[in-house]
């Protein structure tokens, strides 16, 4: 469930992409997730049969204010000709509860180790004391595992991924760094103390850092960042930083190139709020 190349965004993108019921979840918990930093998931409870198939996951996202917020997603066999659906859900009663309204073949007898069958023992993985149907008592067992998800998403943002190797590809390397910055339209696009090096280049790389289409000032707009990476004849390595986007009045597609990152992320925050 965990892909580590994955961003909380995508993931949480692929998350309600598939829910049938995404919107049924309350805006506040949408707007929530929009600031999701890191996440976690984790099988929570499994029923397999030859009539039924269920499973319940945990989600669990660490947001920028240092909360928590989980999202429970039910998969379970029951769409026309055994489709698989998936549903999701804030809480970890309602989950259980769609999950045991499930309907089973006549045939698919009641599972004794099934956490989520009325009669099964309560399974200390998956449980929760219930009271009166309305509030929520959270047992030991779920806070540790609670706490696990949360120090595994910490680490994640302290000790980010050791980057690959760039492999880079000596194609004509500065005239292709001469092109980049040409069709920069910005006023404060790198200048000849940045050009002047690359004629040197012999090697580069092109990475696509980031991506994300939404909306401003009411029209679509779309934010797609690269990095060109050089290998200079000398050894030493340098990198421009181009910024393409539709933010502009007319919606016409724009570039920017910059020479540090912070300061391409910084014109498409800018982009993003003045159109």
């Amino acid at each position: 469930m965990n892909d580590p190349y994955e961003t909380s965004e995508t993931h949480l993108e692929r998350l309600l992409g598939r829910a049938l019921n995404s919107f049924d979840l309350p805006d506040t918990v949408i707007e929530r997730l929009d600031s999701a930093l890191a996440h976690a998931s984790s099988l929570r409870s499994s029923h397999h049969s030859a009539g039924l198939h269920r499973e319940t996951y945990r989600h669990t996202y660490l947001l920028a204010d240092s909360t928590a917020l989980t999202l429970w997603e039910l998969v379970h066999n029951t769409g026309r000709d055994g489709a698989e659906q998936h549903e999701l859900y804030t809480d970890e009663y309602e989950v259980r509860l769609a999950a045991s309204r499930l309907r089973r073949p006549s045939s698919d007898p009641l599972d004794p180790l099934d956490p989520l069958d009325p009669t099964a023992p309560a399974d200390p993985l998956f449980g929760s004391r219930f009271e009166s149907g309305l509030g929520v008592s959270l047992d030991p067992s779920f806070e540790s595992d609670l706490a696990a998800d949360l120090d595994l998403l910490s680490g994640l943002l302290t000790a980010p991924q050791t980057p690959l190797p760039r492999v880079y590809l000596p194609d004509n390397s500065a005239d292709h760094a001469r092109r980049v910055l040409r069709r920069a339209e910005n006023v404060d696009r790198p200048g000849e103390e940045v050009a002047g090096p690359l004629r040197a280049a012999f090697a580069h790389q092109i990475t696509q850092v980031f991506g994300r289409y939404g909306h401003v000032e009411g029209k679509d707009a779309g934010f797609t960042l690269y990095e060109h990476a050089f290998l200079l004849f000398d050894g030493t390595e340098t990198s421009l930083w181009e910024v393409e986007h539709t933010a502009t009045p007319d919606g016409r597609h724009m570039c920017e190139v910059y020479a540090a990152q912070s300061t391409a992320r910084e014109a498409m925050e800018l982009r993003a709020r003045v159109r």
